[in-house]
């Protein structure tokens, strides 16, 4: 369960665009190896990924073999504090000037075509990457004439050339990064915050079909200075396909009026559980935004949201738009919130999403 200071940290850094957080391997391996037989033959682009501190990258390239990849792809975004001071990967490649105090001054791209084990140690690892690089004339590093943001010319050149995208996005671009990745009609693994779901275009493309939920929840980070940030909430998204995703929630509790009440502003049930969700209902159901976890598209429907079905409370003297909670306080019933009868008021419920079982 996501902790109130992780989430806080999350809210956080999106609201300073703090986006200087790195993804672990160990979290990048959890993930990915539900994934590996989707990636024969295809070129994957990890484009906010510098390759000589991205562990999106290293997975990847000592990896490439084994996935059957067919190309690798890394462009990272402007100099990054930590540069050139992790992988090590050009070694002493006399084509780069040693730099004194902040290692890198461009932003660079790295494509690998073709790996093998140089070193004649018995295994491909990042040596290996290196000595390709120095050696191998199919595999290309180059600086990025700009910056290497996502949304750059030479960026977006480099994505039209990609089947899939794999990286951590910056928090506070997230929506415009998958604008951009629907827009290309890429395939994607990527990392982003659960809260991203209320989203009014991200949660379209979900009710469509066109992203989904992952498997796993990342609830750690490495900061520029090395050290550990925790966050509450953060999960994969993609549109590549994941066999939970065909797999029907079982349903085992009955309905009835008293346990499942009804909203005072849309007609649909409250559920406040997933695994709540009764068996014998063929009708409307709020549910947790985390039913998105376990969505199966072939057993419910996903009609809308509280943020766009939510409306004014029908009493018997007319429509409330206002009304005053039981602590006193005055609320507004059509805010983007379904609200539950309350004694001689009513209580606003946390956002929902409105599911019918097919």
């Amino acid at each position: 369960m996501a902790t109130k200071s992780s989430n806080s940290n999350f809210h956080r850094a999106a609201k300073v665009k703090n986006d200087e957080f790195y993804t672990q391997l160990a979290d990048i391996e959890k993930e990915l190896k539900h994934y590996k037989d989707q990636f024969g033959g295809k070129v994957v682009y990890c484009n906010c990924d510098d390759p000589f501190e991205s562990n999106f990258f290293k997975y990847f390239a000592a990896n490439f073999k084994a996935l059957g990849l067919k190309r690798l792809i890394a462009t990272s975004y402007k100099p990054s504090p930590i540069a050139n001071t992790q992988l090590g990967l050009f070694g002493d490649d006399k084509t780069l000037e040693p730099q004194k105090g902040r290692p890198k001054v461009n932003a660079n791209k790295l494509i690998i075509n073709d790996v093998g084990d140089l070193d004649d140690d018995g295994a491909f690892d990042l040596k290996d990457v290196a000595e390709q690089l120095k050696a191998n004339k199919n595999n290309e590093w180059a600086p990025l004439d700009g910056e290497g943001d996502f949304r750059s010319p030479e960026s977006t050149e480099l994505l039209k050339q990609a089947d899939i995208v794999v990286t951590n996005p910056p928090f506070s671009l997230f929506r415009e990064y998958v604008n951009q990745l629907v827009e290309y009609k890429k395939r994607f693994l990527i990392i982003g915050n659960d809260n991203a779901r209320t989203y009014v275009d991200i949660f379209e493309l979900m009710q469509k079909n066109k992203i989904w939920s992952g498997y796993e929840k990342v609830k750690e980070f490495i900061q520029p200075d090395g050290s550990i940030k925790g966050f509450g909430n953060v999960g994969w998204y993609t549109n590549l396909d994941v066999a939970k995703r065909h797999e029907s929630l079982t349903l085992y509790k009955k309905y009835s009026p008293k346990e499942y009440p009804k909203y005072a502003n849309y007609d649909a049930l409250e559920v406040s559980k997933v695994t709540d969700i009764p068996v014998d209902y063929d009708g409307e159901m709020g549910v947790p935004i985390s039913f998105l976890d376990k969505y199966n598209p072939d057993q419910f429907e996903i009609v809308g949201s509280s943020s766009n079905l939510s409306g004014p409370i029908k009493t018997k003297d007319g429509l409330v738009y206002r009304y005053k909670d039981r602590n006193g306080y005055m609320r507004q019933a059509a805010n983007e919130r379904f609200a539950l009868p309350d004694g001689d008021t009513w209580r606003r419920i946390y956002d929902r999403i409105v599911i019918r079982k097919k």
